[in-house]
């Protein structure tokens, strides 16, 4: 599925790699934020018409089931009015209606699995774009920096005549652009960190609030 390749390419999109090879990396940044939000929109689409799809197979399918109930008991009504000939024509339609039930079974769990891989899918593009929104704005904010700490350099070598001196000046701007790199994959790293703290924490109070509410419900 052409839509499912670009959602996993999105999500094992690397920020970082993007920013080092792009011309310009705040606008390649906010063009993959833009389009995560457009796969974003699409997927969410694709979901409801595959939990649409789903409830459509599993409304088929019940109403077979319920067609195999009623020729069923057409058939308990023919053998007891001794009518054999009829009961025989009840159930081989109950039996075409089992059949025609049964051929949705498969149909439904397909499509059951389908819709557990798009949400699958969906959650986890919304946690890298969440991820993503929050890295970009750190990017894009040293890549600026590191920016406005260039044009100074190179508006002071515009002053320099001394060919040593500007060799100097270029060495110092390639250190400062290797330490906004260093700085910002640090802040990356312990922001990570921080967020998979605060999600232990999350879970610990959830916990907490299910054993409270189970030991009201169980003293009601």
């Amino acid at each position: 599925m052409a839509l499912m390749e670009r959602v996993s390419a999105l999500v094992r999109a690397n920020l970082n790699d993007l920013i080092d090879k792009a011309e310009d990396p705040e606008k390649m940044l906010k063009q993959v934020i833009l389009d995560m939000e457009n796969q974003l929109m699409q997927v969410k689409t694709q979901v409801a018409i595959a939990m649409a799809d789903e409830h459509l197979l599993i409304t088929r399918q019940r109403e077979k089931e319920q067609k195999v109930a009623d020729w069923t008991r057409k058939a308990e009504l023919a053998v007891d009015k001794k009518n054999d000939d009829l009961a025989r024509e009840a159930l081989e339609r109950a039996e075409s209606y089992r059949e025609i039930a049964a051929s949705y079974v498969q149909q439904v769990d397909d499509q059951k699995n389908q819709v557990d891989l798009l949400r699958t899918s969906l959650r986890k593009l919304q946690q890298k774009l969440e991820e993503a929104r929050s890295k970009s704005e750190l990017l894009i904010a040293r890549n600026r920096r590191s920016r406005a700490i260039l044009r100074a350099s190179e508006a002071h070598d515009a002053f320099e005549q001394d060919k040593h001196e500007a060799t100097f000046s270029r060495m110092k701007r390639h250190v400062l652009e290797d330490e906004a790199v260093g700085a910002a994959h640090a802040a990356l790293t312990a922001e990570s960190l921080d967020d998979r703290f605060a999600v232990l924490e999350r879970g610990e109070r959830i916990d907490q609030l299910l054993n409270e509410l189970k030991q009201k419900r169980l003293g009601a």
